[in-house]
């Protein structure tokens, strides 16, 4: 059976309304260079996600998944990001996923039209509520490393993103939240969280990137606990349709 999705790919996508990216990059501070940008949604004229988010409704959460892919690809090839050696980091809906090997097309074709390359992508999953089809997922991330690309689960410790769906799959990297990050230097229930994470990850040979860093007390307290990739407005904001400098301590 022939999903919507799969119909509006064939017949070619167009965005379900304006919008366009920022970027923020996660740094690496053990070769103080960044190890990739995120690509993040915002509004024609730099409004921020939560307007443009709004608009996204079950008629058209395919498209809107599929053309954030295409668009964030488009920009960074135009940033000449693939010259900085980092990663792309896009976000994507699992529910937005129908066929995992036909789904991604237009992302490939958007990789070869710019010539961005296919083994610099990282796909991060978010999804606000509980993934209720994890078999599905996991069938998504299968085909994702099939195709080269890094996988991520996004906002790791909070909500439904946890130890309970780490256990289901395993994707490359895992993102640690900012409700546990934030001001972990002074909290040491967070702290023992986030080690005992730590060395889960350890186990399973995943990469961590903690988020949110806004302080140089958080940095270092996350840097000695053994996270070196970090994001956050410590090091730099997300930038509108740029790659913004990204700012190491001294």
């Amino acid at each position: 059976m022939t999903q919507p999705g799969c119909e509006a790919c064939a017949a070619g996508l167009e965005p379900p309304f304006p919008f366009t990216m920022a970027f923020q990059p996660i740094v690496d501070l053990n070769t103080r260079t960044v190890f990739a940008y995120e690509a993040l949604v915002r509004g024609p004229q730099g409004e921020g996600a939560g307007p443009v988010l709004a608009q996204v409704d079950d008629t058209n959460r395919y498209n809107f998944d599929q053309s954030c892919r295409v668009k964030a690809i488009e920009l960074a090839a135009r940033l000449k990001l693939p010259a900085t050696g980092a990663f792309l980091s896009i976000n994507f809906l699992p529910g937005a996923v129908y066929q995992p090997r036909n789904c991604i097309r237009a992302t490939l074709a958007a990789a070869e039209r710019t010539g961005f390359p296919t083994d610099k992508l990282i796909f991060e999953v978010t999804e606000g509520e509980q993934v209720k089809d994890k078999a599905h997922l996991k069938t998504i991330i299968a085909e994702y490393r099939r195709q080269g690309f890094k996988t991520a689960i996004d906002d790791f410790g909070a909500g439904y993103a946890g130890l309970n769906l780490l256990s289901e799959f395993q994707p490359d990297i895992i993102k640690i939240d900012m409700e546990l990050t934030r001001a972990i230097h002074t909290n040491a229930i967070r702290r023992s969280i986030v080690s005992a994470v730590l060395g889960v990850c350890a186990e399973l040979k995943l990469t961590v990137i903690a988020e949110g860093v806004e302080t140089p007390e958080e940095m270092t307290c996350l840097r000695d606990l053994g996270i070196h990739l970090q994001q956050g407005y410590f090091f730099a904001r997300p930038a509108y349709e740029a790659l913004p400098e990204a700012v190491f301590p001294g």
